[in-house]
């Protein structure tokens, strides 16, 4: 979900891991040379959808890579096969609470643009809960710890070993 941490716990795991990082929104944003928004706007969510949908197929057929999806990306049943079957998926979950305290100043993303963003929040929660849980091969609830306690408990998790990193007292956020 957006603002659960995706991007700083994704740098962050990826850095430990030695691996690259790819955020699909800002990979998107670079190879069309327009903000996300901006594709929302021209071609309404099933452009960016479908834009999304084919990147994510690329994405998912690297190996050794940390990628952050965008929260929807789940929306698509063909995006949910290709992340279980080709790699690792962890969900950042976030509490609706926590979402709305990291996002309510947030001006940029589409999806928000509502008259009441914290209702809509709860809506997409109660939308995509089931499918991030669906795709995911593990659950890391985010809330306010360090990010390298998050970064900590995925690499547990998933049984691998990287070496540690400084502590930080930054939390687990991506808004």
């Amino acid at each position: 979900m957006m603002g659960a941490g995706k991007t700083t716990v994704g740098k962050r795991l990826a850095r430990r891991l030695g691996w690259p990082f790819v955020d699909a929104d800002r990979e998107l944003e670079a190879r069309l040379g327009v903000p996300v928004q901006t594709i929302f706007e021209l071609e309404g969510e099933p452009g960016f959808r479908r834009r999304e949908a084919a990147l994510i197929d690329e994405l998912t057929q690297r190996t050794d890579v940390v990628f952050a999806t965008g929260g929807g990306a789940v929306l698509d049943a063909g995006n949910r096969e290709a992340l279980r079957s080709r790699g690792r998926v962890v969900y950042l979950r976030a509490s609706v609470g926590d979402l709305w305290h990291r996002l309510r100043r947030d001006k940029v993303r589409p999806l928000l643009r509502t008259a009441d963003p914290r209702a809509r929040i709860e809506e997409l929660v109660t939308l995509r809960d089931p499918l991030y849980r669906e795709v995911a091969h593990l659950t890391i609830e985010t809330g306010r710890q360090p990010v390298e306690q998050v970064v900590d408990a995925i690499l547990a998790r998933l049984g691998q070993s990287a070496p540690a990193a400084p502590p930080t007292d930054e939390p687990a956020s991506d808004a």
